[in-house]
């Protein structure tokens, strides 16, 4: 029975008409072999596993929330960001370089450099990321006096949760690279954030402590849990896919790419996370609670970019390595399509019931609604632009893309250093709210000049002609 039929006994006529070609259109990209409906499709799954990890993440940390109180709930979240932000970096850039280069091997045929690619990328990232964790432990020992007592024991247990944050960005890249949106996104977005609210609650039934120092101790076993069954599932893909005898390993290739991508992302990711980092050295624990509590309620605006950027990826790569110049500006206005509209409805719906999702953390937390209202501004310039600096970064304008978010980091520092002690969390969200404002200004700007294509929501595709074939490829 089709989409259409259950409709038709569900529904008046009426509505069954309207809906009939919103369906149709589902079936053609349900069923078409096409890059473009191969894109739509991961897109779509994406977006619905955004769906329910916004709403596992907004739960459990409403939960965590309550079961540990504001000023250790505060510690948590801080502690976690920073493990988070590090772990991410530990890649320098190789999650990303291989979804830049495993699309175009497995074209090619060529499966002994996609499983090099994937050891490599792998090997690489956990090696990094227990050097950063190593020279954070040592600096716990050597200015732990100069630290507020109550972050010492949780930032050392959080060190040790980097090389696996790293290896489960690697493999989240190898999923994406291959179109497995499942087995790429619900392990960090589902199943970790379930593990970690279990492992809380299950240590207290037990007689732990409800504080910090449980909650990163629980997000440690689940992080470990989560990225080595990912590890085995995804490499056990791998293997059916591309059955190579031999390994190819072509590492400064892959290092020459992965690095400006490692800028790229490295100051992207600061500047979507360093806000509650900042937060926490300017504030008191139980200020950094109410505004992470403000940043994850909007964070289920985020979904709808996060899901756009993670199907436009690869479709971007493909088209960015062909000829038609046309066809790669009409998607890069689809995704600017696919990323507002649904940003503005989201957003507008979060906002309008921002006093009571807030209540449900706690009394405290109430005060976070116009950080929400702040925030949202930011948010939305970004939509506007869609998905800009995955189309920057697949068309190998790296160094400008990084030039761009090193340029939005400063400014996201420098106003949140001078706001902060002026406004307090007003400050910080105005900050954020700001830089988003200034990359999304110098993203369209560059995309037009670059590329001859204006990724904007008001703005009509340039001619293909006014881009440079040489600046794109």
């Amino acid at each position: 029975m089709t989409l259409i039929d259950t409709a038709g006994r569900l529904l008046p006529p009426r509505y069954v008409a309207r809906l009939t070609p919103v369906f149709d259109r589902l079936a053609t990209i349900a069923t078409a072999n096409d890059e473009n409906s191969a894109a739509q499709r991961m897109a779509i799954i994406a977006f619905m596993i955004r769906i329910i990890s916004a709403a596992i993440a907004f739960v459990s940390q409403i939960i965590l929330a309550r079961l540990m109180g504001d000023f250790e709930y505060g510690v948590f979240v801080f502690v976690w960001v920073i493990a988070i932000i590090l772990g991410n970096l530990s890649c320098l850039g190789f999650h990303t370089a291989v979804i830049r280069f495993l699309p175009q091997y497995r074209s090619a045929g060529a499966d002994e450099a996609i499983i090099g690619l994937a050891v490599t990328a792998r090997i690489f990232a956990m090696v990094s990321a227990t050097l950063i964790a190593g020279t954070g432990i040592a600096a716990l020992y050597f200015l732990g006096d100069r630290i507020e007592s109550h972050y010492v024991q949780p930032l050392f247990v959080g060190a040790f949760v980097l090389p696996m944050i790293a290896l489960g960005d690697v493999l989240d890249g190898t999923a994406r690279a291959n179109g497995w949106p499942v087995n790429a996104l619900s392990p960090t977005y589902i199943v970790r954030p379930l593990l970690i609210l279990t492992f809380v609650a299950g240590a207290i039934w037990l007689g732990r402590m409800a504080d910090a120092n449980t909650a990163i101790v629980a997000a440690l076993a689940a992080t470990y849990l989560t990225t080595l069954a990912q590890f085995l599932v995804i490499t056990t893909r791998l293997r059916k896919r591309f059955p190579a005898r031999h390994v190819e390993v072509h590492f400064r290739t892959w290092l020459m790419v992965a690095f400006p991508i490692f800028l790229i992302e490295g100051f992207y990711f600061m500047l979507t996370n360093a806000d509650v980092v900042i937060v926490g050295i300017y504030l008191p624990p139980e200020k950094v609670a109410v505004y992470f509590a403000a940043a994850k309620t909007m964070a289920l605006v985020h979904f709808v970019y996060f899901a756009v950027k993670a199907a436009a990826a690869q479709r971007f790569s493909a088209l960015v390595s062909g000829e038609d110049r046309v066809a790669l500006a009409s998607f890069a206005r689809q995704t600017v399509q696919w990323t507002f509209w649904p940003s503005l409805i989201v957003g507008g719906l979060v906002i309008a019931a921002g006093p009571f999702l807030l209540s449900l953390f706690g009394p405290s937390f109430q005060e976070g609604h116009l950080l929400m209202v702040i925030l949202f501004a930011g948010i939305i310039a970004k939509a506007m632009i869609g998905p800009g600096e995955v189309l920057l970064t697949m068309a190998g304008e790296l160094k400008i893309c990084a030039t761009i978010y090193a340029g939005a980091l400063v400014a996201n520092l420098g106003l949140n250093i001078v706001l902060i002690p002026l406004w307090g969390l007003h400050g910080a969200a105005t900050a954020t709210a700001g830089a988003m404002v200034i990359e999304a200004a110098l993203l369209h700007l560059v995309i037009r000049r670059r590329l001859g294509i204006a990724m904007f929501i008001a703005s009509a595709t340039l001619p293909a002609g006014r881009a440079s074939p040489n600046k794109a490829a």
